[in-house]
């Protein structure tokens, strides 16, 4: 086996390391260990991390050396691998990428105690900072994970969304976030609002992980759509309030897909009603459960409407760009996300462009329960239209640590 240098590890994604992994260029050990040095050499900055297993990522790398050697074709073979830290090691997903293939080598930021926003990390050593700009907040709770891809310390990432948990943070750190539907694989919470969900770079990494916890064969016929889905567009859902700056962009790059014969966009005048009361009745934080199972049986029927004439719907991932380390004071970041948590369908962000001020913004898709596989579909139309670096330089972006562009 030929050793070859670590120095394009931050540009890899997912399923290029399991590939070379398989052919026997590199071997696991190897691809840990790369990971570790590039936590090493970033983490202080970005700390995205709470906690390092590096021997148990050893002995992980090392069963996965022998089964390649034995034959075995992992799927995810020596991909190293974020963990959330609300998740850990026994939880079903993190074991699922274990058997794929995959090496944890820590856990990651969520938010610290003490608040009722959840949309930062915390780490002994401050709060995770955003690798787009120190100075905002990577978005929550899913933080560390999403901040951890998106400069390159690791191509995959565990998370949970139980309120857009996912989906905030990737649309805050520029990378795809899927919330998955709701049942596919066990929830993480007793009122089955929160699921699991990857942190990625690429769509087929995405599919990937996918794949490996739901068994699924998504990544085997992951292509563009072959026909243009047909999108139902809104702003604000009918009740968010949604910057202009933040809708102007989402819509653009809704346009540019459907250039790209990935989406044919409608803008329709939908109006759901605020899906905060009963989320939070539905999560044991008070309100009248009885009220909250009406609210989302119309929040389930508005959406049938909309399924019935549309493929996907379209919307911002949140109402507004990234917050400071003090909070989003008003905002609500959550506005667009969690009503589909309460209903169940999944749900995609993926990176849209750029504010004037270089601050990330998220599409957010959703579409029928257990078409995960059109999501991915727009997914990959996304990533060909590349929408590139922020309109001027912020401090961390991956592209100034490995010599992307």
């Amino acid at each position: 086996m030929t050793t070859r240098s670590f120095d394009d590890y931050s540009t890899l994604a997912a399923r290029q390391i399991a590939a070379q992994v398989l052919a026997g260029e590199r071997s696991a050990h190897e691809m840990a260990q790369a990971a570790l040095e590039a936590v090493a050499r970033l983490d202080g900055t970005v700390r995205a991390f709470t906690e390092l297993w590096p021997r148990h990522a050893a002995a992980c790398a090392t069963q996965v050396d022998r089964r390649v050697r034995a034959g075995e074709r992992l799927p995810l073979a020596g991909v190293p691998l974020a963990v959330k830290a609300t998740e850990g090691l026994n939880a079903y997903q993190t074991v699922r990428l274990v058997a794929a293939g995959c090496i944890p080598i820590g856990a990651t930021a969520t938010p610290g105690r003490g608040t009722s926003w959840q949309t930062w990390g915390d780490t002994d050593r401050g709060p995770t900072l955003n690798p787009h700009n120190p100075r905002w907040s990577p978005g929550g709770s899913s933080a560390g994970s999403a901040a951890a891809v998106a400069c390159g310390m690791v191509p995959l990432a565990t998370g949970s969304d139980g309120a857009g948990s996912v989906r905030i943070p990737a649309a805050w750190c520029a990378v795809i976030g899927l919330k998955l539907t709701n049942g596919l694989v066990p929830a993480r919470d007793r009122a089955g609002l929160n699921v699991a969900g990857p942190l990625a770079r690429s769509a087929a990494d995405a599919a990937a992980y996918l794949d490996a916890i739901a068994a699924t064969s998504t990544l085997r016929g992951l292509a563009p759509p072959l026909r243009p889905l047909r999108a139902a567009w809104s702003a604000t859902l009918g009740f968010a309030e949604t910057t202009r700056q933040i809708a102007d962009v989402t819509h653009a790059f809704v346009n540019q897909l459907a250039d790209a014969d990935a989406l044919a966009p409608d803008d329709v005048a939908l109006r759901l009603a605020d899906p905060a009361p009963c989320w939070a009745a539905l999560r044991g934080k008070g309100g009248d459960t009885h009220s909250a199972s009406a609210a989302r049986t119309a929040l389930l029927r508005a959406l049938d409407d909309v399924f019935d004439k549309y493929d996907v719907l379209a919307t911002p991932t949140t109402p507004n760009p990234p917050h400071g380390h003090q909070g989003p004071g008003h905002a609500m970041s959550v506005a667009l996300t969690w009503a589909f948590n309460i209903t169940g369908h999944p749900a995609i962000s993926i990176p849209a462009g750029w504010t004037v001020k270089g601050e990330p913004v998220g599409l957010q898709l959703v579409c029928r329960p257990g078409r995960e596989s059109d999501l991915l579909a727009v997914a990959v139309s996304a990533e060909a239209l590349c929408v590139g670096a922020p309109p001027h330089g912020n401090g961390l972006r991956l592209s100034e640590r490995t010599g992307r562009e």
